[in-house]
C-alpha cells in the first residue's frame, strides 16, 4: 500500500500568506515559518518515505499561543497536524498540504518534581530520557523506555502510547501518566487526571494517551516517577533458534516470574549490534535474548537462578550474568542500537511494529522467513519479547526500483498475519498514515463508526490531525446521532481553564 500525498492546491497556497499573517499576529518574531525552503526539515517524521511540506509552521512558546492558534484554525476552517519531536514512525506527524503544522519543540520545561507523591510534571517537548535524568539524583527514575528516548518527547509519547524495553513489568506510557493538560480544538484548555492514581468519573486520560493526536494538543504531562531498585541484574542468553528462544519466553511468564525486560534479537540483528557496539554479543547463535529482573538483591539472586534454570531445559548453548552495573548496561547497549546497527546490513530499512501472543511467537518467525522468501527482501527482527511486540525491520534499497513497494507489501503481510494469530497491528507506533489502510484486517466497519463518533466529540469539524488512524474518515453527520456539541459541552465535568 503506497500513500499518495496530495499536493496544495492553488486556493491554500493562495492564503498561506494571509495564514501566515495571522498566526504571526499570534507568536511574533521568527515563530512562523512560511518560506518553502524553510519548510522542509518538516516534511517528514521518522517514517521518511513518506514526504509532504506543510502548508505552513507555527512553533508557539506558551499555552496561551496554543490555544490562540487553534482557535483560530478552528474559527477559519484550518485543519492542523501536531508535532513533537518528530520521531514517529508511523507517519503520525506527516504535514498536510493544506494543513498547518503546530511544532511544540519549545516546550521543554521541567516543571515541578514531587518526590513525596513521586511525580513529576512536564512539559510535551522534554525528551524521554530527560525525565530520568531530571530525576535520578534523588534515586528516581522514569520507567518507560523506548529505544529512542534519548530523542523522543514525553508529548509524542503520550499521542502513540510508547513502551520500550522495561514496559512488561511497569507498563506502557498509559501505565505511567497520571495527568494531562489538553488543548482542544476549539482553542479550549483542559485537565484530564490530575497528580494521583485513578481519578473518578470517565477514563477520559486513557482516552487520549494513544490517540495520536486526533483528539486535542497536549501541553503539559503529569507522569509517575519510581524510585531506583535496590538492584538489578540481566542474564544474556543464546539459542539455537529463535523457537527455542521464545519457548523459553513462555516458560518463564508460566512460571510466574515477571521480568523488567524481555528482549529478544534474531541472528541478522545480533550481527550488526555487535558490529556496532562491540559488547561481546555470542555471534554463533540463532537469537539472543535479554532477560532483566530488579527488586530486593535476594530476589533478584534467586529469579536469576531460576531464569537461567529454564533457559537450559530450552537448549540455550550460551549463558552469562551481569555482575557489576557496567556489564548489565552493557548488555542493553546492544539491543537499544540495534535499529541504527541494522543500517548496516542495506540502505534502507522498513522498521514495522505488531504485537501478537507470547504463544505463537514461533509461528510467527517461520512465516515472517516465508514471507521474505517470498518477497526476495531480508528482515532482521527484535522483540519486545516478554509483551509480543515485534519489531521486523525490512531490509531494502529505495534507489532500486520497486523495492520501496515490496518492503511496503511485505510489512503489511506481516501485520495482517498478526491480526490473523490474535494480536494487533501496533504496539507502540500507532496507526498513523502507514497502518490506516489495515484498519478493517482489525476492526468492523461498525467499529471504526464508533471510534470516529469519539473523534467527533472532541472534534466535530475534524480538522485535527486529518487522514491519520482512519482509512474513511466520515463526517460527523453521517455517524447518526451522536450528540455533539464541541469540546466545551461534550463532557461537562472536565476541569476547565
Amino acid at each position: 500500500m503506497s500513500i499518495v500525498m496530495p499536493v496544495p492546491d492553488a486556493t491554500a497556497l493562495k492564503n498561506r500568506d494571509a495564514i501566515a499573517a495571522a498566526l504571526r499576529a499570534i507568536v511574533p518574531g521568527d515563530g512562523v515559518i512560511d518560506d518553502p525552503d524553510a519548510l522542509r526539515p518538516y516534511e517528514s517524521d521518522g517514517l521518511t518515505a513518506y514526504r509532504q511540506p506543510p502548508l505552513v509552521v507555527v512553533l508557539p512558546d506558551s499555552v496561551e499561543q496554543v490555544s490562540a492558534i487553534l482557535r483560530w484554525c478552528h474559527a477559519q476552517g484550518v485543519k492542523v497536524v501536531p508535532r513533537g519531536a518528530g520521531t514517529s514512525l508511523s507517519g503520525g506527524a506527516l504535514p498536510l498540504a493544506d494543513a498547518v503544522l503546530l511544532g511544540m519543540g519549545k516546550f521543554k520545561k521541567v516543571l515541578d518534581i514531587d518526590y513525596d507523591e513521586r511525580i513529576a510534571v512536564v512539559q510535551p517537548g522534554v525528551t524521554n530520557l530527560a525525565i530520568t535524568q531530571a530525576v535520578e539524583g534523588a534515586g528516581f527514575y522514569y520507567a518507560p523506555d523506548p529505544s529512542s528516548q534519548i530523542a523522543c518527547s514525553i508529548g509524542g509519547n503520550v499521542a502513540e502510547n510508547s513502551g520500550g524495553v522495561h514496559c512488561l513489568k511497569y507498563g506502557l506510557t498509559t501505565n505511567n501518566v497520571l495527568g494531562v493538560e489538553l488543548v482542544l480544538m476549539d482553542g479550549e484548555i483542559v485537565r484530564l487526571g490530575g497528580r494521583h492514581l485513578d481519578p473518578a468519573g470517565l477514563d477520559l486520560l486513557g482516552v487520549v494517551v494513544g490517540s495520536e493526536g486526533l483528539l486535542g494538543v497536549v501541553t503539559e504531562v503529569t507522569v509517575r516517577i519510581l524510585p531506583k531498585p535496590e538492584r538489578a541484574r540481566a542474564i544474556l542468553l543464546g539459542f539455537p533458534d529463535a523457537e527455542q528462544a521464545g519457548a523459553c519466553v513462555a516458560q518463564v511468564i508460566a512460571e510466574g516470574i515477571i521480568p523488567a525486560g524481555m528482549e529478544m534479537m534474531d541472528k541478522p540483528a545480533i550481527h550488526a549490534a555487535e558490529a556496532f557496539v562491540n559488547v561481546g554479543y555470542p555471534l554463533d547463535v540463532g537469537a539472543l535474548l535479554i532477560v532483566e529482573v530488579d527488586g530486593p538483591a535476594a530476589e533478584c539472586d534467586h529469579l536469576i537462578v531460576e531464569i537461567d534454570r529454564i533457559a537450559d531445559e530450552n537448549g540455550a548453548v550460551t549463558r552469562r550474568i551481569s555482575n557489576s552495573e557496567v556489564e548489565r548496561l552493557a548488555f542493553w547497549a546492544g539491543r537499544k542500537a540495534a535499529f541504527p546497527a541494522v543500517g548496516r546490513l542495506a540502505p534502507d530499512y522498513y522498521c514495522m511494529d505488531g504485537t501478537i501472543p507470547r504463544r505463537r511467537l514461533p509461528d510467527v518467525l517461520r512465516r515472517m522467513e516465508e514471507l521474505s522468501a517470498h518477497y526476495g527482501l531480508g528482515v532482521a527482527n527484535v522483540f519486545h519479547a516478554g509483551d509480543g511486540n515485534l519489531h521486523p525491520l525490512i531490509l531494502y534499497d529505495a534507489n532500486r526500483p520497486g523495492e520501496l513497494a515490496k518492503a511496503e507489501a511485505f510489512g503489511n503481510d506481516i501485520l495482517r498475519l498478526c491480526v490473523e494469530m490474535g494480536g494487533v497491528l501496533t504496539g507502540e507506533h500507532g496507526v498513523g498514515v502507514e497502518k490506516r489502510d489495515l484498519m478493517p484486517a482489525m476492526f468492523s466497519e461498525i467499529d471504526l463508526q464508533q471510534q470516529q463518533r469519539l473523534k467527533c466529540a472532541f472534534d466535530p469539524q475534524l480538522l485535527l490531525n486529518p487522514g491519520k488512524v482512519f482509512p474513511r474518515l466520515h463526517r460527523c453527520a453521517e455517524l447518526g446521532r451522536v450528540h455533539v456539541h464541541g469540546g466545551r459541552h461534550a463532557f461537562p465535568d472536565i476541569p476547565r481553564f
